[in-house]
């Protein structure tokens, strides 16, 4: 997970994710850490033409991406997480998108507010039961990962301005074919070679370890021995039982909610239309001639430019409708006749004539077919906002001064504690231990707790499962005492001697074979048995198409020179591999045009980043930008001091 963020960071299609994060983790559920954020105060740590880019902001970023690795790794430090040159270059793209949605800016691009209104309603994050966008479950969604409205609405708008630049650049590039002739026939290339193993078990067990060379070796592998930091997570967990008699909902409350929703259970009328948007008055004004004319609706359309997929909107509410559209003109397609046009109306897309296709009458629905379906959204709802209640009381009283006992106390949950267990939930010392059942969500926001920390509240399944987690003992990564684990040191010792002992016999017999000595022979004058050369023939397409499931030295030889020997470890341990390559037969693709269009349109997609890079280099070049790189510094201690847990 880290190499691919690291690597990703280096692509331009990063730009975009950055501008969209924010987003990302409300839909993922991920937030930033607890005891991590607020770092940085007011420094500004680059600016883009005098906008600052501020080390809140850059941290605010780096937690959330730790977050999210610590997803696949659960024991990443922040330590790890910025090993390298990460932060800085994190800085580099958040300026690299700050520069291309300024560009776009200049370039007058923009992202109308409806526009942006219609990507937030569109996600699935912020919609209810009904599958609509809801704006209780928005806010609530905003809330719990502390992000506010403008937050959000400018990350998106600056991803559309983004996506606005970019896709046009990065799209569809081509190479010439000899090019691609010339990769794809490398991918033909047949090398042949041998390989040969030395095993431990062909090394001499030696004499037995010395209690000295036993604490030397335990000393310097003290890390291999090391156990992680483990944690008591004290927990009580609440949901919908303890809410059960609050959230069911009254007769009353039932044909409040069945008045109150007309538009889904009361009658109402469905529309189909075809419609056009054109660029200006004049435009809409000589198509509705055409129409009055005698033309029909789709003959102008294909006169106009507009295939028939272009122009079918297919059925609409008056509020879906006024969505797309405005109010306006959605009230004028809603009063037009079946099989008539309105007439041109202007909204921020253009202007619009509208065809009624055809019209659906639905009749309404009454209040006895609907009061299960009601009461079970009723039901769910009230459980959610008591639920919500009832974690806003714990979080009040802990913020007030309260302690996990007193505040659970108050609200009659149970206590549980785990063992000390890592951040993996591995209880080393506890034997056929296993975490209770819910627990396993509740490790990584304990083991971003600190010691100073308050209690939390942490969400187990959203809206349904919550848990109150506070720290029990925290115990300190470190290894066992040797008299704890000596059996296993003395093995590891031997196994180290004797991996040793292989590893010089296999660079000898490398040696030979580089020193012009045939493969046979230089094992055979080994002294020791071994397992002597056998043939190995491979094509490098194949490695491709196994990827990381080819034999390391089956890989090897594709990187060695014809007539050359290296040695590699084989895997577990068990000794070494030494890789000969004897023959190299290149590839000839001309007969296989198939393999040249693939090979052309994955160089193509390659290209295309390529182009979209250099292009946001570009723009960025354009621009007036400071990077101060002492406030990074100061940004990565803190960010280290704090978050190295």
């Amino acid at each position: 997970m880290i190499s691919f963020l690291r690597r990703g960071l280096s692509s331009w299609i990063v730009v975009a994710l950055l501008g969209l994060i924010a987003l990302a983790f409300i839909i993922t559920g991920v937030g930033t850490p607890s005891g991590l954020g607020n770092i940085g105060g007011g420094d500004t740590v680059a600016e883009v033409n005098g906008e600052a880019i501020t080390a809140t902001e850059v941290a605010d970023q780096v937690n959330r991406q730790l977050s999210r690795a610590r997803q696949q790794q659960p024991e990443l430090t922040m330590a790890q997480f910025l090993e390298g040159d990460t932060l800085e270059r994190l800085v580099d793209q958040m300026i690299t998108a700050r520069a291309i949605a300024q560009f776009g800016d200049e370039q007058g691009l923009a992202a109308p507010r409806k526009l942006v209104d219609t990507e937030i309603a569109s996600l699935p994050a912020f919609h209810n039961l009904a599958g609509q966008f809801d704006q209780q479950t928005f806010r609530r969604a905003l809330q719990a990962q502390n992000i506010t409205e403008d937050q959000l609405r400018k990350d998106l708008a600056a991803s559309l301005i983004e996506r606005q630049l970019m896709l046009p650049v990065g799209a569809a590039p081509r190479i010439p074919e000899g090019v691609a002739l010339q990769y794809a026939s490398l991918l033909l290339e047949r090398r042949s070679g041998s390989v040969g193993a030395i095993s431990l078990d062909a090394v001499p067990p030696g004499p037995a370890p010395t209690a000295a060379e036993l604490n030397a070796f335990y000393t310097r592998n003290q890390a291999r021995y090391t156990i992680p930091e483990r944690r008591v997570i004290r927990y009580a967990m609440f949901g919908a039982d303890q809410v059960a008699a609050a959230a069911q909902p009254s007769d009353q409350e039932i044909a409040a909610f069945y008045q109150a929703n007309q538009a889904t259970y009361g009658a109402k009328q469905g529309r189909s239309f075809s419609q056009v948007v054109l660029p200006d008055e004049a435009a809409a004004r000589a198509f509705a001639q055409k129409l009055s004319g005698g033309k029909s609706f789709a003959q102008a359309a294909q006169e106009a430019g507009f295939a028939a997929g272009d122009t079918s909107i297919g059925e609409q509410t008056r509020e879906s409708l006024t969505r797309l559209t405005n109010a306006a003109i959605a009230n004028a397609a809603f009063s037009a006749a079946a099989g008539t046009t309105t007439q041109p109306a202007r909204s921020e897309l253009g202007w619009h004539i509208l065809r009624v296709d055809s019209v659906t009458n639905t009749p309404a629905r009454p209040l006895a077919s609907v009061r299960a379906e009601i009461a079970t959204q009723l039901r769910t709802q009230k459980t959610q906002e008591a639920l919500s209640a009832l974690a806003t009381r714990i979080e009040d009283a802990i913020a007030d001064g309260s302690t996990f006992d007193e505040a659970v106390r108050a609200e009659k949950l149970t206590v549980a504690q785990t063992v000390p267990v890592t951040a993996t939930g591995q209880a080393p010392g506890t034997a056929n231990y296993q975490l209770p059942e819910g627990v396993q969500p509740l490790l990584q926001p304990a083991f971003e707790l600190t010691a100073d920390d308050d209690p939390v509240v942490q969400a187990i399944e959203a809206n349904q499962r919550y848990a109150v987690i506070a720290l029990g003992d925290v115990i300190p990564a470190a290894p066992p005492a040797l008299a704890q684990i000596q059996d296993r040191v003395r093995a590891d010792f031997i196994a180290k001697r004797a991996s040793d002992q292989a590893k010089r016999i296999a660079d000898q017999i490398a040696a030979r074979i580089n020193g012009g000595m045939a493969p046979q022979a230089a094992f055979a004058a080994a002294g020791v048995k071994v397992e002597g050369p056998r043939p190995v023939s491979a094509q490098r397409i194949e490695i491709a198409r196994q990827g990381q499931q080819v034999p390391p030295p089956v890989a090897l030889m594709f990187s060695i020179p014809k007539g050359k020997a290296r040695v590699i470890p084989a895997p577990d341990g068990i000794g070494w591999f030494v890789v000969h390559l004897n023959e190299v037969i290149p590839g000839d693709a001309r007969g296989q045009p198939q393999l040249v269009a693939a090979t052309r349109q994955q160089f193509g997609q390659a290209l295309g980043d390529e182009y979209a890079l250099q292009f946001a280099r570009a723009a960025q070049r354009s621009l007036k930008v400071e990077r101060h790189d002492a406030a990074i510094q100061r940004l990565k201690s803190q960010l280290l001091g704090r978050g190295a847990q």
